[in-house]
């Protein structure tokens, strides 16, 4: 890009999206955004970025398309589907790409992108709402040197830390699924410990004081177990994310024949918990499930859970 300035495209304006666009606004770039909900395109709107009618839409005018959907397969109908982007976009063009996908599904979608003649980032995030809202994430991004060159300026606003780590995209996918494995097993090992303090009679608040200043410490133990203290499962990441996301890793262990004891029973507690109700509340609900098997009272939860 010539200018540190751009016209950015953003499609998908939940918790990580929006926030997202409102770092890209305040770094006086403008900002077209498409979501399927109304209230979405409201908040965008109230925060000086456009809203439009479909991704194709947002796409039109925009010199970058940044795509924070769910999953792969809403990654694929943004880019490729109907009143998708990739049509929309002028080659030279840049798609930066933050769901986390498998790595062979960020290649073919490079690859597709690549034959219209539009970058394309393979650029997943992590860093949460928070860091989405202060233009501080990390992104695991790979691609090559013009897709970053094309990329840059909404990199610059939206990111903290930006890793190259490689000019083939499926490699940023790869580390992110690698992170995902811990940060999934780290929520479920959290949950299982102040459940079990829970099932001790201790009192929680005190665990979570004196755990967080000890050895078993996590960074996903002192940033989720507030939530379960506070009996508030208000989805700052869904448990729907991990059942998808370690799902994707027992999909490529067993595709490489690589055993995944510990994130496999990671993903069977997420899986039972999203069974149990709560796919769509905070993923620290796995400690919801754990206390309704035990009986025990959590609290604001109660045997409500």
């Amino acid at each position: 890009m010539s200018s540190s300035r751009a016209a950015v495209a953003v499609i998908g304006l939940g918790s990580m999206g929006l926030g997202m666009a409102r770092s890209l606004l305040r770094g006086g770039h403008e900002v077209h955004g498409f979501d399927v909900s109304s209230t979405a395109l409201a908040a965008l709107a109230e925060v000086g970025g456009k809203a439009c009618a479909s991704p194709a839409d947002a796409a039109a005018a925009a010199e970058i398309a940044v795509v924070v959907v769910v999953n792969a397969a809403q990654t694929e109908t943004v880019l490729f589907g109907e009143g998708g982007i990739v049509d929309a976009l002028k080659p030279g063009s840049a798609i930066i790409s933050c769901a986390t996908i498998a790595p062979t599904e960020a290649k073919d979608f490079a690859r597709r992108a690549g034959e219209r003649g539009i970058h394309y980032v393979d650029g997943p995030i992590s860093g949460g709402s928070v860091k989405a809202n202060s233009g501080e994430l990390t992104f695991m991004a790979s691609g090559s040197p013009e897709a970053f060159a094309a990329a840059r300026p909404a990199l610059d606003a939206m990111a903290a830390t930006v890793y190259e780590l490689g000019d083939q995209p499926g490699i940023g996918s790869s580390f992110k699924i690698v992170n995902q494995l811990l940060a999934g097993v780290h929520i479920a090992a959290a949950c299982e410990a102040i459940t079990f303090a829970s099932s001790l009679d201790l009192d929680i608040s005190r665990v979570f004081e004196v755990i967080t200043k000890s050895a078993g410490n996590s960074w996903m133990f002192e940033n989720r177990i507030p939530h379960v203290l506070a009996g508030d499962y208000t989805p700052h990441s869904a448990v729907s994310i991990f059942t998808k996301d370690l799902g994707i890793v027992s999909d490529i262990g067993r595709r490489q024949k690589f055993p995944l004891p510990i994130a496999s029973a990671a993903l069977q507690l997420f899986i039972m918990t999203e069974a149990a109700g709560m796919g769509r509340d905070d993923d620290s609900s796995v400690a919801r499930l754990l206390a309704r098997i035990a009986g025990i009272d959590l609290p604001g939860t109660g045997q409500d859970t």
